[in-house]
C-alpha cells in the first residue's frame, strides 16, 4: 500500500502522514490501553476488514510505533503493544478526547456501536488531578460483561482493562446507565438513588469519586454571533 504524504516539512504534516490515515489513531487508542491480540482490535473496531487491519498494524511496526510481542502466561499469544514513540501519542489522543467530549459527541447514532472498555481511556481525558491531591485508591467499574479499574496515587491515575486485586471502591452498573452518565442526563448519585448502579467499598473512597472525573459541558459548534 503507498504511503500518501503531504510533502511538507512541518513537524504536525510529519506526524499526519505518520497517524492520519483512516482508524490509525483508532488503533493507537486500543494500544494505549495496554497490548492487544488481532482478535481483540477486530472486535473493538467493527468495520474495519482484517486486511486494512494488517496493513495498518504493518505501518505501525515499519513505522516505530507499533511491535509485536507475546502476552504473559496463561496467553501465551501474540499481540501488538506499542514502543516508546507510539506511546508518548498518548498525550494528543487524550487531547482529541476531550475536545471530542466537549463538541463533538451529542447524540448517539443508531449505526454506532460502543464498548464499555473505552472508557479506560476516557477516564484518563476527563481525571481531575488536583482532586485527586492526597488519595491513593483502587476503583473498579464493572459495566455489564466488561471490567475494568483504575489506580489513584496523589493526583496521578493509572487505567487498565481487567479487574483489580484488591479494590477500595466497586462500581457496578449496565451500558445503558454509563452511557446515561457519560451523556451527563443523570448523575451517578442519582443512578444509584434509582438502582440503575450500585457501589460498594471504602466510603471515604466512594465519596471522593464524584470529583476525581469532570466531563466538559457539551457544546454546539457555531460561529461566534457578530458583534
Amino acid at each position: 500500500m503507498d504511503q500518501r504524504t503531504y510533502n511538507q516539512y512541518c513537524a504536525t504534516a510529519r506526524t499526519l502522514d505518520l497517524v492520519g490515515e483512516r482508524w490509525t489513531l483508532l488503533l493507537i487508542r486500543e494500544l494505549l490501553t495496554g497490548p492487544k491480540r488481532f482478535g481483540d482490535l477486530q472486535a473493538s473496531l467493527r468495520g474495519l476488514g482484517t486486511g486494512l487491519l494488517s496493513a495498518r498494524l504493518k505501518h505501525l511496526e515499519q513505522e516505530g510505533l507499533a511491535r509485536r510481542v507475546t502476552l504473559p502466561p496463561p496467553a501465551r499469544t501474540p499481540a501488538y503493544a506499542l514502543t516508546e514513540a507510539g506511546s508518548e501519542l498518548a498525550p494528543a489522543v487524550l487531547a482529541l478526547a476531550r475536545w471530542g467530549l466537549k463538541w463533538a459527541m451529542g447524540e448517539r447514532r443508531t449505526t454506532e456501536t460502543f464498548h464499555p472498555g473505552w472508557a479506560v481511556l476516557g477516564l484518563r481525558a476527563c481525571f481531575d488531578a488536583d482532586a485527586a491531591a492526597g488519595l491513593r485508591a483502587v476503583y473498579e467499574f464493572r459495566i455489564d460483561a466488561e471490567t475494568f479499574h483504575t489506580r489513584i496515587d496523589d493526583g496521578t491515575i493509572e487505567a487498565l482493562h481487567g479487574p483489580a486485586q484488591y479494590p477500595d471502591a466497586t462500581i457496578t452498573m449496565n451500558e445503558e446507565t454509563f452511557l446515561g452518565l457519560t451523556a451527563q442526563d443523570r448523575t451517578l448519585a442519582q443512578a444509584i438513588e434509582t438502582g440503575a448502579a450500585s457501589v460498594s467499598g471504602d466510603a471515604e473512597a466512594l465519596r471522593r469519586l464524584k470529583a476525581l472525573f469532570r466531563l466538559p459541558a457539551p457544546s454546539a459548534r457555531t460561529g461566534d454571533p457578530s458583534p
